[in-house]
């Protein structure tokens, strides 16, 4: 017989311990599934849990000041969740529930098509009315109140008053159409005050199945205020939600402006809540599994005080050109304005008039707004400052004037004598001057063309470089071409040219080359790219990159690689880098151009001097108007101050008359800028903002 050794002696200790836990484990699993098993049967048919969704928070959009443009508030809604209760006790609940609804002023979903007092069908004709009892397998012939009183026998409630009934009835037809489970909630009503909440929380083991949950939904602070470069959300249709990945077919998306094209940023990721409940739908506790991470904060170029006062003057303006308040009356609908950083091209302001209210958009508009949005002529959804582009008239007249001088084709004191009537090419064409006054302007250098607008001049001009250098400066200058903003719906506009003309299969004529020059033919620029020309021009030729992004911030307040962000934008809006030679502007083309922008607004007989004799900002501007059909569409352009440019203005108003009559809304604007008229009175108590509401 073998001595035990140290080896044996450690493996019998260990197949002794497995053996002896092993029966230990065999004791307990007879004691639980045996002994107690009917205990712990009972116990979990008694509990409920489930898993919900907790709501990421989207992220803010602010202005250049950090003021919260799009924020987001909490919304409760109330649930109703299956549980084992008898239908008198379900119905008496939902009773209450409505009763504190009411007495509260809180809407609640209501479908039931038949109303009492009187009791009729909710439907305007037969044929809805023999559809919806088809299809409620009831008697196509039935009456409202034969109708009624089926649902008020299908749901027990004989022995309620007719009017409480008809509450109930609200409730459990819901019910009935949607669907609820002890897990899937029927939603009563997705927005109940704070004084409901408050009720249903301090009486909840009064509401079996009752639930509230709250839910963050967009919030925007200042009502109109920037409508068009924001956009709004709302809830995420079929196709968002097939083609998306992250979402819920209940969850609210970007659907136009910021809120779309930022939408990767704005989102948040949902967390998990565990929920426990009785069987009787008594909560019996929460626990939080994942944490939600609130959406990224996207901070704009955008300066509210600036958008303010820009929104207000621009439809202040309209409205008293329609009146006739500045002499003639136009019947002008819209307009826009923008306001550039001449040296960085930072979008400080950007209106399109009509606007409209983002709010109504997040549940569903109604259909009286919608209408109201969508009026033909006067869409209030359409960004006119970067959808939708115009003949700029003589405010195109600057490029006609470098592109002649930087040629060699004019030089900057040569003077061109206006006679009235321009002869070419066995035709003539009319300086408005001659068309108003009979007569020319006389001889007139470039700043004094510029100072008058002297068509004659620029139809000269044109001739001697002919249309292929017009272009190459006009596209230079961004004109006819995206400007590349973080916007949705952009339009490229159209640049007049012997290439525009072949694309449409129109020859190309020398009279052509003489509208060109003073923009009309095919010229057709959007707002944002006369902004951004004439940003060019006061900052002495350079090239700017059109943007509304500052920065965009994670929860924890780190600012991501803007690259990386203005990268995923082109992509997400498809736009691709152009090239374009750069072209070195001289100082002296340059200083000819705003010699004579600033003797439009500081000189007698410029054309807005009316609207800038008093002014205390010195300001170089140019006033257009261009023929469009029957309408006279006006432009303003302008920047200030005039010895060290900041900003570069542009208003336009389809039919507006004249060029001076939209330089009323620069002026307001400079004014707000450079604070030179007493601050809006502060009447948010919220926000840090100082701006009045339209």
């Amino acid at each position: 017989m073998k001595p035990f050794s140290k080896k044996n002696i450690r493996y019998n200790i260990i197949s002794m311990l497995i053996y002896i836990v092993g029966i230990i484990i065999i004791i307990r699993l007879f004691t639980l599934q045996i002994v107690n098993g009917k205990e712990y049967l009972a116990k979990s048919n008694s509990r409920l849990t489930r898993e919900t969704t907790i709501k990421a928070t989207r992220g803010n959009i602010l202005d250049c000041n950090g003021n919260i443009l799009a924020g987001t508030k909490l919304r409760y809604s109330l649930e109703l969740y299956k549980s084992k209760i008898e239908t008198e006790e379900l119905n008496s609940t939902i009773l209450r529930v409505i009763n504190i609804l009411e007495k509260n002023s809180d809407e609640y979903v209501d479908d039931f098509p038949i109303t009492i007092n009187p009791i009729e069908y909710k439907y305007s004709n037969n044929d809805n009315i023999r559809t919806w009892l088809k299809n409620n397998d009831l008697d196509e012939n039935l009456t409202a109140e034969e109708a009624l009183n089926k649902y008020i026998e299908k749901y027990e409630l004989e022995k309620f008053e007719l009017t409480d009934a008809r509450k109930i009835i609200s409730v459990r037809y819901g019910i009935d159409k949607n669907g609820y489970t002890s897990m899937r909630p029927y939603i009563i009503s997705d927005n109940i005050s704070e004084q409901s909440t408050l009720e249903f929380e301090e009486q909840s083991v009064s509401f079996p199945g009752i639930n509230i949950e709250n839910t963050p939904v967009r919030d925007y602070i200042y009502g109109n205020l920037a409508s068009h470069v924001l956009g709004y959300t709302g809830r995420i249709s079929e196709d968002e939600y097939n083609s998306s990945e992250g979402y819920q077919i209940s969850d609210y998306i970007g659907k136009t402006g910021v809120e779309y094209v930022f939408e990767k940023y704005l989102k948040g990721k949902d967390g998990i809540k565990q929920t426990d409940m009785s069987v009787d739908g008594t909560l019996t506790g929460e626990y939080v599994t994942q944490e939600a991470v609130s959406g990224y904060d996207v901070t704009l170029t955008i300066d509210a005080k600036i958008q303010e006062a820009a929104e207000k003057s621009l439809s202040q303006t309209i409205e008293k050109i329609c009146n006739g308040d500045f002499g003639k009356a136009y019947d002008a609908k819209t307009g826009s304005a923008v306001v550039m950083n001449v040296k960085t091209g930072e979008v400080i302001a950007l209106c399109s008039y009509p606007d409209f209210e983002p709010q109504l958009f997040i549940d569903g508009i109604s259909t009286e707004k919608w209408n109201e949005y969508t009026q033909e002529g006067k869409s209030a959804l359409i960004n006119r400052a970067i959808q939708s582009a115009y003949a700029p008239g003589s405010v195109y007249k600057m490029v006609t004037a470098i592109a002649g001088i930087e040629s060699g084709a004019i030089t900057t004191t040569e003077t061109i004598y206006d006679t009235g009537i321009y002869y070419y090419g066995g035709s003539s064409w009319r300086c408005w001057y001659y068309t108003d006054y009979g007569m020319g302007h006389g001889a007139l250098n470039v700043s004094e063309a510029i100072k008058h607008s002297c068509n004659y001049f620029f139809y000269e001009a044109a001739k001697r470089m002919g249309i292929d250098t017009l272009v190459k400066y006009a596209r230079y200058f961004g004109l006819g071409s995206k400007t590349g903003i973080e916007l949705i719906g952009e339009e490229s506009g159209l640049l007049a040219s012997k290439e525009t003309s072949e694309k449409y299969n129109k020859p190309w004529y020398g009279g052509d080359t003489l509208n060109a020059a003073i923009g009309q033919g095919d010229n057709n620029f959007t707002p944002i790219q006369v902004a951004k020309y004439i940003s060019m021009i006061a900052n002495g030729g350079h090239d700017v990159d059109v943007t509304l992004l500052k920065k965009i911030t994670d929860s924890n307040g780190t600012t991501i690689d803007k690259k990386e962000a203005e990268d995923y934008i082109n992509d997400k809006l498809g736009l691709e880098q152009e090239e374009k030679e750069n072209l070195e502007i001289s100082k002296e083309a340059i200083d000819a151009v705003l010699e004579g922008m600033k003797s439009v607004t500081t000189e007698t007989g410029g054309t807005a001097y009316s609207v800038f004799k008093d002014f205390e900002i010195e300001v170089g501007g140019k006033t257009g108007s261009a023929e469009a059909g029957k309408n006279v569409n006006a432009w303003f352009t302008g920047f200030a101050p005039y010895d060290d440019p900041e900003i570069a203005v542009v208003v336009f108003v389809e039919n507006g008359g004249h060029g001076y009559y939209t330089a009323n809304v620069a002026r307001a604007i400079f004014e707000s800028y450079f604070g030179t008229t007493e601050e809006i009175e502060e009447d948010r108590t919220a926000k840090p903002y100082t701006g009045e509401v339209n």
